[in-house]
């Protein structure tokens, strides 16, 4: 059974997740649909690209990825249809697909298939659907359209090291206002090593934890998350609109003094 997911930022007041649904099992009834999120912030490729960046390998080879968010067909940004990993993705060229992956994908098509709708406001209906579904059931790539060599780059703020300290930016605050920095584990120990250290923002200190229970309710505290990224927290609280940290907001890690 095909494995279809839907990322978008359609919201569940409306008809258009049901829709897409609706058109997906019309054309692959045995088809398995998995929301990763519907409740991306609107046009937000940030939000949606660490949502993505943090789902699709826990799906197995040979799924397929309708992205619907800023959607839209342009000269600039075509329409395609991406596979890396043996995954595929399908969506508006932003920049979005060029951020999930980490790697050049194996295959990049710009899509030439028609859609059956004489209407143009609603790509991931009316033609991701139909190219979904031609993907489960066995159609090759290049039937899809005519090659790219690249996607549109785009890239986000990266961490950096100053030879002391490492200053990051707050990429992502989820549902229980955890915040997400960009500075993974792998950075910190590429950078300082075994040294301990402090994680500052805003002129607060987090203390480093494994677990939010290392702290009292209500403390700061700052830990790996699951996907090894630096994450500051208040245990049982809302981090971000507790200590008023905002996207893009600078983080800093420096050594413990001696």
């Amino acid at each position: 059974m095909p494995i279809i997911t839907l990322l978008s930022d359609w919201g569940l007041t409306d008809h258009y997740v049901a829709s897409v649904k609706g058109a997906i099992l019309s054309r692959v009834p045995a088809a398995v649909i998995v929301d990763i999120s519907h409740n991306i912030r609107l046009f937000d490729i940030k939000h949606a690209s660490f949502v993505m960046r943090n789902s699709w390998r826990s799906f197995p080879p040979g799924t397929i990825h309708i992205i619907g968010v800023d959607s839209i067909e342009s000269d600039r940004h075509p329409h395609v249809v991406v596979k890396s990993e043996e995954h595929y993705f399908i969506g508006a060229d932003t920049g979005l697909i060029s951020i999930i992956l980490d790697h050049k994908p194996e295959k990049i098509i710009s899509i030439s298939v028609t859609q059956d709708s004489g209407y143009f406001t609603f790509p991931s209906r009316d033609r991701f659907v139909k190219v979904a579904a031609m993907l489960a059931n066995g159609t090759p790539m290049d039937e899809l359209g005519e090659p790219l060599e690249t996607l549109n780059p785009k890239t986000l703020l990266q961490p950096h090291f100053d030879g002391k300290n490492i200053v990051g930016n707050v990429m992502h605050i989820d549902n229980y206002e955890n915040v997400y920095v960009n500075i993974s584990d792998r950075y910190v120990r590429e950078c300082l090593g075994k040294k301990p250290f402090r994680v500052i923002c805003k002129k607060d200190y987090f203390p480093l934890v494994k677990a939010y229970g290392d702290v009292r309710e209500g403390n700061l505290c700052a830990l790996f998350a699951s996907n090894g990224m630096l994450q500051l927290a208040v245990n049982r609280g809302k981090a971000a609109s507790l200590q008023g940290i905002y996207i893009d907001q600078e983080v800093w890690i420096e050594p413990e003094q001696d």
